[in-house]
């Protein structure tokens, strides 16, 4: 019979959301990887990871985009990357799919559970997890692995995510096919995610619409965000942050 007096306390970790406040793609490597270069910044909005003894992970709360607690969660490949096994209770407070990199932000949280800060081993994993371990405000480019710490800003955002969620992959490969827009604002991959998915435009014009201000996509999108703090159903006031 388990002693669980002798097992560890239970330690829980936030996952901060990324915003990227701006986006260029400076480039499109041999391979179809595409690079960047990037201003992103943490929010207080985060999901929370609990580990303790075992091995499992239960995912709650998730919205957007499917969360599967299978092998390609990336809870799961942080784990076997630093050789750790843990239970892991994953409270999703970012929805899934929606640009403010939730999942890259669980991995890190993991990652620094582990106490690693390795951030080619971050960039393997996925390209906004390295932003996701250093935190702040940053300037980010390559494929995501070049990471600037820049000095913090304290800002307020409000954000509108759309009850659905958009593939990062199908608004890159449509980024392509389109032939590397610009985007008119500062997120190159705004026309590709408005091709990718048309219901993103309502959402955007609801938010113009409440705010009065030109909202910006998220990274590849769903969400849409202004600066400042404003009130309505739906939206979402955050504040910059760090881990």
């Amino acid at each position: 019979m388990r002693d669980d007096s002798m097992s560890p306390a239970p330690v829980t970790v936030r996952a901060l959301a990324k915003l990227t406040l701006s986006l260029r793609i400076s480039g499109v490597r041999p391979d179809g990887f595409h690079e960047i270069d990037a201003e992103m910044v943490t929010l207080d909005l985060c999901d929370e990871l609990t580990f303790s003894t075992g091995d499992d992970l239960d995912v709650v709360g998730a919205t957007g985009l499917s969360v599967t607690d299978g092998d390609d969660n990336l809870v799961r490949r942080a784990l076997a990357a630093v050789g750790r096994e843990a239970h892991v209770r994953l409270l999703k407070r970012i929805p899934a799919g929606a640009g403010l990199g939730g999942g890259s932000a669980d991995a890190a949280a993991v990652l620094r559970w582990a106490g690693c800060d390795d951030l080619a081993l971050g960039a393997r994993l996925g390209a906004d997890v390295p932003f996701c371990m250093v935190g702040g405000r940053a300037r980010v480019r390559g494929l995501g692995e070049l990471v600037h710490p820049l000095a913090p800003v304290e800002r307020i955002f409000t954000l509108l995510t759309p009850p659905f969620g958009v593939s990062t992959v199908a608004v890159y490969r449509m980024w392509d096919e389109l032939g590397g827009p610009s985007g008119r604002g500062p997120n190159d991959l705004e026309p590709a995610a408005l091709a990718v998915e048309p219901r993103l435009a309502p959402w955007r014009d609801r938010l113009g619409e409440l705010t009065g201000c030109t909202p910006i996509l998220a990274g590849s999108g769903s969400t849409w965000f202004v600066e400042g703090a404003f009130e309505g159903v739906g939206l979402v006031v955050t504040r910059t942050d760090r881990p």
